[in-house]
């Protein structure tokens, strides 16, 4: 049975004409204009739109909850019976985190990182009273299973440092489920996933949500992401309502030439083309975070001048292991890396100011790649000033230039990351690592955060300055649409090695080796029964 299918029950949330301001330069701004939205129990809602539409602002107001610098100005947000906007601070308190919880955007932002895993999932749990200590944990390490983290009954023990981005994603969701709640916020919580594992935790989500009658509110701009999660999707732009209908209705028939232009966004295919003239060179390169745990297995890698090379693989194959090579962050035991012809020195701190200026990284997180007590002036003018020497009033033409490129304005410069949505806090990390002028950049996941209209403004964007700059990129995605996109060769990395590389038609071009082929199977359709029939396909070959 299909999930729109599903018995709903009685209404759970109903929002009517929820406006909401936002403070900034001196003045009060219209973030959420007048929104009503109606959410039953068991039911899953889709919020999708662009950055900046307002889905997280709304889908936190559906806790009562506004931002630092926002209030809900008017309208009534009615919670099984309680209204928010008129309830007490104690009353608020006693709702979250147990009969309504929060999936974060960026789980890496969201965590203690001197406290255990465990003990943060069942934090909230245990202190509003819901089980006690040594049953919420059992049933954490239950969930963790639920989730397909390895090793369920030990991965608590860890800290957040000592698990992958996509691991900490799911103990988040984890955490979110521990108290068995009414309602959860998804605010995109299957971003930092790679599309094998986000299958996993997408179906682990909807099962455990339908098994307890949960109700959600999943915000994403990955439109077969919530083709396969929700029962009906809202459509959000400029803080105001585009349309609302049931999924298959939507996806099928979208009536608003807004929601239209969504379902067609992701329209750019570049073409690759030969280059032999290679900037960077990867050789037989063994690395390791410590004597007894290896993470790269001879990994050679070439990257081409003003060409894109798409590093792809699971959550923990090695990818992002790799960019801290090339850059230095963690020194390769064996194997070398070389650039323009030249080995480069093995750690950071041995590498000259114009070597570091060549090989600019673009980090996943964004939320934690910026000092967040910094401005966007300090942030992207440090490197006009480190390494081109531009200070006053060059530095900051330069730096507004920048901003234009990456679709901010003037009005960005004074803020700081918190002022920011997801999207835009990625955008002003790539104008950051532009400033440097670098010939290399590395992509660390830079798209996984933005909707699909910026994503392909930035991807317009990268593919425009490597024409214009012939820029080499080194682009570590999950995203085989992002792949299609910009890459010129593929990369397939699998527990640490390089298991098959070349143009991007070759690799994309069945008959395809086991694993490609799981890769690109997981890649969600814009079919709200696709996962149901990929996970009965896999079962079906697991039983033949």
């Amino acid at each position: 049975m299909s999930n729109i299918d599903k018995q709903r029950g009685d209404i759970l949330l109903e929002m009517r004409d929820v406006r909401i301001d936002g403070y900034s330069d001196d003045k009060w701004h219209k973030i959420i204009k007048g929104v009503d939205l109606t959410l039953r129990r068991g039911e899953i809602m889709g919020l999708i739109g662009e950055s900046g539409a307002g889905k997280s602002t709304l889908g936190l107001a559906a806790m009562g909850f506004a931002r630092p610098g926002c209030k809900i100005s008017s309208g009534t947000i009615n919670f099984d019976g309680m209204e928010l906007t008129t309830a007490s601070a104690s009353q608020c308190r006693a709702l979250r985190g147990s009969r309504i919880t929060y999936v974060a955007q960026s789980a890496a932002a969201s965590f203690n990182p001197s406290h255990r895993l465990i003990d943060q999932t069942v934090e909230a749990t245990v202190r509003h009273g819901i089980k006690p200590d040594s049953e919420a944990r059992a049933d954490a390490c239950i969930l963790y299973g639920d989730l397909q983290l390895p090793d369920p009954d030990n991965i608590g023990s860890r800290y957040p440092h000592q698990v992958s981005g996509g691991q900490l994603q799911r103990v988040m969701t984890a955490m979110a489920m521990s108290p068995r709640p009414d309602l959860i916020i998804f605010d995109e919580p299957t971003t930092a996933l790679d599309v094998t594992t986000q299958v996993e935790v997408l179906a682990s989500m909807r099962e455990i949500v339908e098994k307890y009658n949960t109700a959600a509110i999943y915000i994403t701009h990955d439109l077969a992401v919530v083709a396969q999660m929700a029962d009906v999707i809202k459509v959000l732009r400029y803080g105001e309502t585009v349309e609302e209908a049931e999924t298959r209705k939507m996806l099928s028939a979208p009536e608003e030439e807004y929601t239209k232009s969504l379902w067609a966004v992701r329209s750019i295919e570049k073409e690759g083309e030969k280059n032999d003239d290679v900037i960077l060179k990867i050789n037989n390169v063994d690395a390791a975070y410590s004597s007894s745990v290896k993470v790269l297995h001879k990994v050679s890698i070439e990257v081409p001048r003003g060409r894109t090379v798409a590093v792809v693989g699971e959550s923990g194959s090695g990818k992002s292991t790799t960019a801290r090579v090339i850059t230095g962050l963690l020194p390769p035991m064996s194997g070398d890396v070389q650039f323009n012809g030249e080995v480069l020195p093995k750690d950071l701190a041995s590498r000259s100011k114009d070597q570091l200026r060549k090989i600019q990284m673009i980090y996943q997180m964004a939320d934690t790649a910026m000092n967040p007590r910094h401005t966007i002036r300090e942030i992207i003018g440090r490197p006009l000033e480190f390494y081109l020497g531009l200070r006053g009033n060059k530095r900051d033409d330069r730096l507004l230039e920048l901003l234009h490129l990456i679709e901010l304005d003037e009005s960005f410069v004074d803020r700081l990351p918190s002022e920011l949505s997801g999207g835009q806090k990625q955008r002003v990390c790539i104008a950051r690592a532009l400033a440097a002028e670098p010939d290399l950049i590395i992509c660390d996941e830079v798209t996984s955060a933005l909707d699909q209209i910026v994503q392909k403004g930035i991807l317009e964007l990268l593919l425009k300055l490597q024409k214009d700059l012939r820029i080499s990129y080194l682009f570590i995605t999950h995203d085989i649409a992002t792949v299609r996109a910009i890459s010129d060769e593929i990369v397939v990395m699998f527990q640490g090695a390089v298991v098959e590389q070349g143009p991007k038609s070759e690799i994309l071009t069945p008959p395809f080796p086991d694993y490609t082929k799981l890769l690109l199977s997981s890649v969600p359709e814009m079919d709200p029964d696709w996962l149901n029939n990929l996970l009965a396909e896999r079962q079906n070959e697991q039983t033949a």
